[in-house]
């Protein structure tokens, strides 16, 4: 499959550097990152009554944060990781299941930063959490070296379970070193991502060919 046959993928990387490429070119990131960042402070109901000067209402953000990144690093970075992975995830389970699974993973990924500090006030931008849905769901149906079963605990188990923890520890560290932007790594957002990839790649695949 070629990327622009790839239409879920295509789609979401084209739109994704458009709108952060002209965010960053009009030096607006500062008030797209605050009005349509992740900030999980904005989930407290008490913060959220007494805000009332966001642009973005507060359960649409883990969406438009997908469309706002720090740096031309950071987007080139994720738009590669989404071209790469998003053709052979597509390629599995078609165009609808891609959507469902970034959709679901960019809220998963708010969910994971929002554990991770709920009281935090610092936006979460960029689209690596939604991404990392994608990652987990690649690494799942294309990992060509399956487990084995560790005693009681089934061999596809022990795969996910290798597969959760080397992606935790890699995002561990990229975020000791600070990768990006020059701001922290959002563990949280990461790990949920990819922790909705692995649940929802098989059951997207069986929807898909029980759709046909």
């Amino acid at each position: 499959m070629r990327f622009f046959e790839a239409r879920a993928t295509a789609i979401l990387t084209i739109a994704t550097l458009v709108v952060s490429g002209l965010i960053l070119l009009t030096g607006s990131l500062p008030w797209w990152a605050v009005n349509a960042g992740f900030i999980p402070l904005r989930v407290d109901a008490a913060f959220a009554a007494a805000a009332h000067n966001f642009a973005v209402p507060m359960w649409a953000t883990p969406l438009t944060a997908t469309f706002v990144h720090g740096g031309v690093a950071h987007v080139a970075f994720n738009m590669v990781m989404l071209a790469f992975c998003g053709l052979a995830v597509e390629r599995a389970i078609g165009s609808a299941g891609v959507v469902v699974l970034y959709v679901v993973g960019a809220y998963a990924a708010a969910l994971g930063h929002w554990a991770f500090g709920p009281h935090s006030v610092a936006p979460m931008i960029g689209a690596s959490g939604a991404i990392s849905a994608i990652v987990g769901a690649y690494a799942l149906l294309y990992g060509e070296r399956q487990a084995k079963a560790l005693g009681p605990v089934p061999a596809g188990v022990v795969h996910v379970a290798w597969l959760a923890a080397a992606w935790i520890g890699i995002q561990l560290l990229t975020g000791l070193a600070g990768f990006g932007s020059g701001a922290p790594i959002a563990i949280g957002a990461h790990i949920g991502g990819f922790v909705a990839g692995l649940i929802l790649a098989r059951p997207l695949l069986l929807w898909k060919y029980r759709a046909a």
